[in-house]
């Protein structure tokens, strides 16, 4: 499964490379990227227009097709906006919200991220 992740200030990318998968980075200036295999996308919690990044990615060809589930991370400290941007995109494309993690998140959740990934097939 390939891993989708945006990063805007870097905390993403570490947690992402510390899951040792098959990684994709979108930027804001190229979201528009065509994939053909299965993938999850994992987020940062930013305001509306970085989930609109987002959205440009998952809507670009037949992308949709092949988005199973998300995770995101974020700050605690933003209280009911925390994992804002990956809740929002598993609601609006029905798909699994598979797991939240603070920062560049720990070890703990690169396992819990990992065995969400291996069940998801």
């Amino acid at each position: 499964m390939k891993i989708v992740y945006m990063s805007l200030t870097g905390q993403t990318k570490k947690f992402v490379h510390k899951l040792e998968m098959d990684l994709l980075e979108i930027t804001p200036t190229n979201p528009y990227i065509f994939i053909e295999e299965p993938f999850i996308a994992v987020v940062p919690t930013y305001e509306i227009e970085a989930t609109e990044i987002m959205n440009d990615f998952i809507e670009t060809g037949s992308n949709l097709s092949y988005f199973k589930g998300v995770a995101g991370g974020g700050n605690l400290n933003f209280g009911k906006l925390f994992a804002f941007t990956a809740k929002d995109l598993a609601e609006k494309y029905e798909v699994p919200l598979l797991h939240t993690f603070e920062f560049q998140g720990n070890e703990e959740d690169v396992r819990k991220l990992k065995r969400a990934v291996k069940e998801l097939g």
